[in-house]
């Protein structure tokens, strides 16, 4: 079922299957609520209320002017506002790419809501002593694609007229389909996705209808949404200051898979996770999956949602 919701001041559009125990699911750059389409069933099959939002500046979901207006804090405030209008105390939340550290803040923040979390290809990670897009310039230079994606219009430009394209290149060339020398680089510099070979179909994994829906939306809104999310990571580092060292308590799982072009950067943190999240029952990691795990391997991402869920 679709439908639209109030939360936090703006109008959010969210799908949802079944009944039960509230599971939110939120999804990343550049996706929909339609990305969680296989376990949105799964959840449902195995008795819980799941629940996937576009978030804010995606799809049918209000996309303020402000660019001020994308913060962790009105992330996180979003999902609480979902919680407050489906009449929920708690849930488990789950999230991807950028959505996951949303659930994981949320879940610091608000563990009188969030009872457990799960994120997917991003690990939770402890304050940083600079800005983090101070980090990326002494890591890796100007290259990194954050950086080129902090100033407006640039990015936009990158994704170009034909979205289509632009889509299906992005989401062949970080997933594990890819070899490893057509896989695409966080640190290439130039044009995003320059120099990338478009597979001129989706993914089968992905498949037609949803790269469909994917192109209507992003043709529709343009990027600026999303990436207005990257434009507040400094933002973001300020407002949390007052909130460093909080830990993750609750009931936590994290998942990824080894083919993640990010994989080899977010590696040396998962022997840290038990310090960030002291609550974490389980690290996943796939063999040969790529950034879209939930979507590469829903039958493996589903049974290990599903266990953890019912191990509450």
């Amino acid at each position: 079922m679709s439908r639209f919701i109030q939360s936090n001041g703006i109008r959010m559009h969210l799908v949802e299957e079944g009944s039960g125990p509230l599971v939110v699911l939120l999804h990343g750059f550049p996706e929909l609520s339609s990305t969680w389409r296989h376990q949105l069933r799964a959840l449902a099959d195995a008795g819980y209320h799941a629940v996937a939002p576009d978030q804010r500046g995606y799809g049918q979901t209000d996309c303020p002017e402000r660019e001020d207006a994308y913060t962790m804090l009105h992330l996180v405030g979003d999902v609480i506002g979902v919680l407050d209008a489906l009449g929920e105390r708690q849930a488990v939340v789950v999230g991807h790419d950028w959505g996951a550290p949303v659930a994981w803040t949320a879940a610091q923040l608000r563990p009188d809501r969030v009872r457990a979390v799960v994120g997917l290809s991003v690990p939770p990670r402890d304050r940083t002593p600079l800005r983090p897009t101070e980090i990326m310039r002494k890591r890796f230079g100007d290259s990194y694609y954050q950086l080129r994606f902090q100033p407006p219009g640039v990015a936009e430009q990158d994704f170009g007229t034909d979205v289509r394209a632009k889509l299906r290149t992005l989401t062949y060339a970080a997933s594990g389909d890819a070899p490893p020398d057509q896989r695409w680089q966080p640190m290439a510099g130039g044009p995003f996705l320059a120099g990338l070979a478009d597979p001129g179909r989706a993914p089968a994994w992905l498949g037609e209808d949803q790269l469909d829906a994917l192109t209507a939306a992003f043709t529709r809104t343009g990027f600026r949404g999303g990436l207005s999310w990257y434009r507040n990571i400094d933002r973001s580092w300020e407002l949390m200051a007052p909130f460093a060292g909080l830990v993750i308590r609750q009931p936590s799982m994290f998942v990824t898979g080894d083919a993640d072009p990010g994989f080899p950067a977010a590696r040396p943190m998962l022997d840290g996770l038990p310090q960030v999240a002291p609550g974490l029952r389980r690290s996943l990691i796939l063999p040969g999956v790529g950034h879209w795990v939930g979507e590469e391997r829903p039958a493996e991402v589903n049974a290990a949602l599903v266990e953890f869920l019912a191990g509450l």
